[in-house]
């Protein structure tokens, strides 16, 4: 999927409006869909976080609550405008030159669909005739896909943290993209529908080679094989392994924003690798737990069995080596209940984002 750098035509608008959302996410686009005119000109594409197998009712939510139809796209699906194309669970929704893909490549932050590969495919095919937007949710999916969207010379719009009902996202956002609009649900689709009937005169911002990284990332998205495309030598590579298939993780760098991938694909923000590591040292606790708390049922039984057949001092022995299993298990049971879950999010001080409204 190779990109030509050129200069969109005189007359191409803002149509291609991407959206990223997580908990509390259905609230906000149900929102939003209710504000938007039948006359909107722009197509809107969502990644909205649900869990893997469960059926996706969103697109007869979105339909029943707004004028503009909303579905589940078809791989291949040619891109119409005044639509809505919802990401189904577990597949990437993507974007090429006028249709969708729906792809199950490797998941970014724990999740599939993604929003940050959305938004880098959108930004990469239509560069300044996107805009994105990321609204309520839990740590940081949508930051890098923002960010690219910026450097590409499109325009970024976050949910006011303050408005949504879980910030991080639109938070973590402000930490590193400059972006031009923050606005509560109430007022986003008014700005999409004033947007939407502006020239596309955005600057791309971005290096060759990082334009290069992009399309690998994007070709991992659509499944493609992220080792044979080289993707370890477009960072640096780490002694850290990916939480979920334990493969080398590269580090990649946005700006201020670092980010991982392993050799097989999966893709993790600081926050999100975090996250992961620590739900598995949580679980290799449990099952250290579980173990001692066998081998101290198993001491227990063996002591009972010398005590009947009256050998007391083997029997003892069995007893107090249960007893030291049950004191090395409270040790571990008091640890893991003390153990934070810790993510990215963490090392930032909350702020208070300024009204980019009129810029």
């Amino acid at each position: 999927m190779a990109r030509k750098l050129k200069p969109e035509p005189v007359k191409a608008k803002q149509d291609i409006i991407v959206i990223g959302s997580s908990a509390g996410g259905v609230k906000a686009l149900t929102e939003l869909v209710k504000g938007l005119p039948r006359d909107f000109l722009g197509s809107i594409f969502i990644a909205q976080h649900v869990a893997p197998y469960s059926e996706s009712h969103l697109p007869e939510i979105l339909t029943s609550m707004g004028p503009i139809p909303a579905e589940h796209p078809q791989d291949g699906q040619a891109i119409e405008p005044g639509r809505i194309y919802i990401a189904p669970p577990d597949f990437h929704l993507l974007l090429e030159d006028g249709k969708v893909l729906i792809k199950r490549g490797p998941k970014e932050n724990r999740f599939r669909p993604s929003v940050d590969a959305l938004f880098r495919s959108a930004a990469y095919v239509y560069g300044p005739r996107v805009i994105g937007v990321v609204l309520s949710g839990y740590l940081d999916d949508g930051t890098s896909g923002l960010w690219s969207v910026k450097r590409l010379g499109g325009t970024t719009i976050i949910q006011d943290p303050e408005d949504a009902t879980y910030p991080d996202m639109p938070t973590n956002v402000l930490e590193f993209v400059e972006v031009d609009h923050i606005v509560p649900i109430a007022e986003l689709a008014a700005l999409l529908t004033q947007l939407t009937t502006k020239p596309a005169t955005g600057e791309l911002k971005v290096k060759k080679e990082d334009l290069d990284r992009l399309e690998i990332e994007l070709a991992i998205a659509r499944h493609d094989n992220a080792f044979r495309m080289g993707i370890i030598e477009k960072g640096e590579l780490t002694p850290f392994t990916c939480p979920d298939c334990h493969g080398a993780l590269t580090k990649l760098i946005e700006g201020n924003l670092i980010r991982f991938r392993c050799h097989t694909g999966h893709a993790y923000t600081i926050s999100a690798l975090l996250a992961e590591v620590t739900e598995t040292v949580e679980s290799a606790m449990f099952q250290a737990m579980r173990g001692l708390e066998e081998t101290n049922m198993l001491l227990v039984q063996l002591g009972k069995h010398f005590e009947e057949i009256k050998k007391k001092d083997v029997a003892k022995i069995f007893f107090g080596k249960a007893d030291i299993m049950v004191k090395q298990a409270c040790i571990i049971h008091d640890s893991i209940f003390q153990h934070q879950l810790l993510s990215g999010d963490i090392q930032f001080q909350k702020k208070k984002p300024k009204n980019n409204q009129g810029k």
